[in-house]
């Protein structure tokens, strides 16, 4: 093919940038001059139509030309693995489904020319090719990978292992749609895509529509991947042993004509006609993997093709660019000329491109409209007396659970099979576990509202997910074994932060603190999760909470449904704890970040600084011994520390839905103003960061050190240090 940088006809403004246009392919003005898709409608008529196959055709190679252009712009960026599967994206637009989403947040460049191509990306100033090239792999553009401030983009992608917790959360709420994603072949290893699927099958076995398309090319980042040896029966038989019903592999191979070695080829080097042929069992087998799955089966899509297949270069050496592949490096120049289309060709993608699935994805997939959210009323909070008996806060918050989730029937919960252990029995009691064997003693049924996988990240993900398509959830863990599932809910909490749209918080109860779980041994004691939190607080939008008792517990999670965008985390213990505090007084804690609960003035003032339930029990004991030494005492309850950092330590106003809330310089010193200052937590010692930033007084620090098998949770403090002896001692020490 001959081509030129200028084009001869009258080239659209969409296409300036464009370096190179090419010759009309062969019959062109047959099959490819009038676009395929009609106006006003969404899609194809008949994938087997030969122009729908040929316009297909151009669609990928359109993909591949602005996908490699596009990081060729800046030497950097990502454009094998996407090229290896563009039929299989453009057969999925030319099918008129956008709801597509990504495991692997190295398609990125190849979505954003998606998204450009149907004109989504006019709405943030994107609306040609040179515009596209200047704002990739730049902030307020198209970063690096895929982010929910992209209009279009219906979910973050950049960890493997994730795409599917969004693709089956959105295919739950949306029953109608097909909810596509696409799936490495070097990440088919991740944990843990399979299960997680399985699980899903299991509890909904009649919400098929989603449908995993597996790129399969041979090759992993920097090497082959694990499944690069398997034959086309072993993989078919994979599938089919995770529960799949309908598995659809088109293997380029099956319509090589070149003689090229291995068993991935490339597609693009075949003679024209089989080109054709290969891009038409693309089209026929998406489509009859789409209906598949929209009619109730299990369905997976394989497209079997080298990776880089297209582009500058193959296997894992097209996976990313180097400073070297810039846009005047011969092999660019020579990869961009072989895919370069003809200006009509050009118009041609666009016109199907903006009209396929009734617009473009930015005005019509699912995440670009808040979804409807059930009406909760007023929750019935129940508040004890102060000093009344003893109560487990998780128990009182799990009957508000439960009339959430009667309302909100869209709402979930979920837990790995833990939420009698967690105290929150209850829940299961009012919601039903999801099952397929119904049991009135284990309070499951088919139709539950409790989703309980074995796995972490499985539970996370869905609840997570959930909420960033928005939905009401609520995933429940042990502290211990939470950090399994927190990498899913992180990328959702920073997905939230740039979201153009609100939607509910993504809402945690983790019980069972380490301080609970001596019995259990060193493993069921990991509260370094609760320095992954106070890390976490810094970015804006996520509240760690620490309610005190059964009062606090509940006006925390009320606060939490009302909240947009925010990752929310509420800790309590499963034991039966005294009553501190009043309704009024957790109000006032969220606002201001902390309450005073116990204050008594004496020569010198002590002030405890407390972040969690148990942890209070040495500290009013203590508290109790300096007062008969004549020594002042406050006791404070750190509820939510995010209010006591200063505005300037996180990064509050970049958030979609920012949050000013900070305790004033004035009202942090009335609070926690003394002669001595000690924090106290049973976890992390990070979480304390805000208190010790911002407090002039002398002060100590005590903090959890490490688990050790013990048979109550005051051992374990002692073993921590964490006793009245010792917290008066030091206290002390420090106004004397």
């Amino acid at each position: 093919m001959t081509t030129t940088s200028k084009a001869s006809s009258t080239v659209p403004n969409f296409c300036e940038g464009i370096q190179y246009f090419g010759e009309a392919l062969p019959d062109f003005e047959k099959y490819g001059a009038n676009p395929v898709i009609e106006s006003g409608k969404g899609a194809i008529a008949n994938p087997t139509d030969t122009k729908a196959v040929y316009q297909t055709l151009l669609a990928a190679d359109a993909l591949r030309y602005l996908t490699l252009q596009i990081t060729g712009s800046k030497a950097s960026g990502h454009p094998g693995g996407f090229a290896s599967q563009a039929e299989a994206y453009a057969a999925l637009v030319m099918l008129g489904h956008k709801n597509i989403i990504t495991e692997v947040g190295h398609h990125a460049p190849g979505f954003y020319s998606a998204m450009f191509l149907d004109r989504s990306l006019e709405d943030m100033g994107i609306s040609t090719v040179q515009q596209l090239r200047d704002r990739f792999r730049e902030k307020h553009g198209l970063l690096g990978h895929l982010s929910g401030y992209i209009p279009g983009i219906l979910a973050p992608a950049g960890p493997l292992g994730q795409g599917q917790h969004f693709a089956m959360a959105a295919a739950l709420l949306h029953r109608d749609k097909l909810f596509p994603f696409t799936l490495g072949d070097g990440g088919l290893g991740e944990p843990y895509i399979m299960s997680s699927m399985a699980h899903f099958n299991t509890a909904y076995p009649t919400v098929t529509n989603f449908l995993p398309v597996l790129v399969w090319n041979g090759y992993s980042q920097e090497h082959h991947s694990m499944v690069s040896l398997k034959t086309n029966a072993e993989m078919i038989a994979y599938w089919q042993g995770n529960g799949f019903a309908e598995v659809v592999l088109v293997n380029a191979k099956d319509f090589d004509d070149q003689n090229q070695d291995g068993e991935y080829v490339d597609s693009t080097a075949f003679s024209f006609k089989n080109r054709l042929e290969f891009t038409k069992a693309v089209l026929v087998g998406m489509d009859k993997a789409a209906r598949s799955a929209l009619s109730g089966k299990l369905t997976v899509f394989i497209i079997k093709q080298l990776k880089g297949a297209g582009v500058h270069d193959l296997g894992a050496k097209s996976h990313n660019l180097y400073p070297k592949d810039t846009l005047d490096a011969p092999h660019i120049i020579t990869a961009l000329k072989n895919r370069a289309l003809s200006v009509e060709a050009w118009q041609t993608v666009r016109t199907n491109a903006e009209r396929a699935g009734g617009g473009p994805a930015a005005k019509t997939v699912v995440t670009e409209f808040e979804l409807p959210l059930a009406d909760l009323g007023k929750l019935p909070l129940e508040e004890y007396q102060v000093g009344a008996v003893p109560q487990v806060a998780t128990t009182v918050m799990g009957k508000l659970v439960g009339v959430v989730g009667n309302k909100d029937k869209n709402f979930l919960v979920t837990n790995a099979d833990g939420n009698a252990a967690s105290g929150i029995g209850n829940i299961n009691e009012a919601l039903k576990i999801i099952h397929p064997t119904t049991d009135e003693t284990y309070h499951q049924a088919p139709g539950g509202q409790v989703y309980e996988p074995l796995s972490e990240d499985a539970c996370a993900g869905l609840a997570a997910g959930l909420s960033l398509m928005g939905a009401r959830t609520l995933w429940c863990s042990y502290e211990s074994f939470a950090i399994n599932g927190l990498p899913i809910w992180q990328t959702v909490t920073q997905a939230m932060a740039e979201l153009r749209r609100k939607t509910p918080s993504t809402i945690t109860l983790f019980t069972a603190g380490a301080l609970e779980q001596g019995r259990n041994g060193w493993t069921h004691q990991r509260p370094e999760i609760e320095a992954y939190f106070a890390s976490l607080m810094r970015t804006g939008n996520v509240f760690p909470l620490f309610p005190p008792d059964a009062n606090s517990i509940q006006v925390c999670y009320d606060w939490a449904l009302q909240t947009k965008n925010k990752g929310i985390v509420i800790t309590a213990s499963k034991s039966p704890l005294p009553i501190r505090s009043t309704f009024a007084q957790t109000e006032k804690g969220l606002i201001d970040g902390a309450v005073l609960l116990h204050e008594v003035a004496g020569g010198k003032t002590v002030v405890f600084a407390v972040i969690g339930d148990m942890t209070l029990i040495p500290v009013f004991e203590a508290a109790a011994f300096l007062e008969t030494e004549g020594i002042g005492v406050k006791i404070v309850s750190i509820i939510n520390p995010r209010r006591l950092y200063r505005p300037h330590d996180t990064a509050w106003d970049t958030c979609s839905e920012p949050d000013n809330g900070f305790l004033s310089d004035a009202d942090f010193e009335q609070l926690f103003g003394g002669d001595a200052l000690i924090g106290v937590t049973g976890g992390a010692a990070a979480m304390l960061e805000p208190i010790m930033l911002r407090s002039n007084s002398k002060r100590d620090s005590f903090a959890w050190k490490r688990g050790e098998t013990t048979a109550s949770a005051g051992e374990l403090m002692a073993f921590n240090g964490l006793t009245a002896e010792a917290l008066t001692k030091r206290a002390i020490e420090l106004v004397h």
